[in-house]
């Protein structure tokens, strides 16, 4: 290696040293007002307001996992003022998600994992079960974020998703919807209505496809 080559390494190396400084300063902040084993791996961009409040019952919380060492993607985390989390037992949420919980908003997390690119956005309050499997690149939204004039229709509701409820890939969930325990969402659904127990629905927006489903 020379010279040249020799100091563009060093500077790099530099550069991943302040970076891991910094994240770890960030992190150690955020659990000093943490009750809970929480998991915040490299590269989360981080936005945590001093009054939120994240609270872990048992198990752990991670965010940003990676399937792999080599995964270069990025995850945003945001807890905006007097926004809360509450996480019964494990979660795990895989890189390129982004997470926000909104200013009086409140995440209820039970058990399960995220893939990647799980996009949430929490307005008032989203609640997800235990033994749950997100697929990637799903959007979660408890809100329109606009209203349309001339119309009874709230723009922000709560979301309510069962325990042992499988959701496909591409999927999105919309505000005020219901998913009954053991339901399967397929892959590239639009969920505006509430789904029953046991239920494989799918298509835009999605419809009952089969009843009395199981799935491992």
């Amino acid at each position: 290696m020379n010279i040249k080559n020799k100091i563009k390494q060093k500077i790099i190396d530099l550069l991943y040293s302040i970076e891991d400084i910094n994240h770890n300063k960030a992190v150690s902040k955020i659990k000093r007002n943490t009750k809970g084993n929480l998991k915040i791996y490299k590269n989360t961009s981080l936005d945590i307001d001093p009054s939120s409040k994240l609270v872990i019952d048992e198990g752990y919380l991670e965010i940003n996992k990676k399937w792999t060492n080599n995964d270069p993607f990025p995850s945003v985390f945001v807890l905006r003022e007097n926004a809360e989390i509450l996480v019964r037992k494990s979660f795990s949420i895989y890189s390129g998600s982004k997470i926000y919980v909104n200013k009086d908003a409140k995440l209820i997390l039970g058990s399960g994992y995220i893939n990647n690119n799980f996009n949430l956005s929490c307005f008032k309050q989203i609640e997800i079960g235990h033994d749950v499997a997100i697929s990637e690149n799903v959007c979660i939204r408890d809100t329109d974020n606009h209203k349309i004039l001339n119309s009874s229709q709230e723009p922000t509701m709560p979301i309510k998703i069962g325990n042992h409820v499988w959701i496909g890939m591409n999927a999105t969930i919309l505000k005020g919807v219901t998913i009954g325990d053991g339901a399967i969402i397929a892959a590239g659904a639009l969920v505006n209505k509430d789904v029953p127990p046991k239920c494989l629905v799918g298509g835009v927006p999605a419809s009952l496809i089969r009843e009395n489903v199981e799935w491992k």
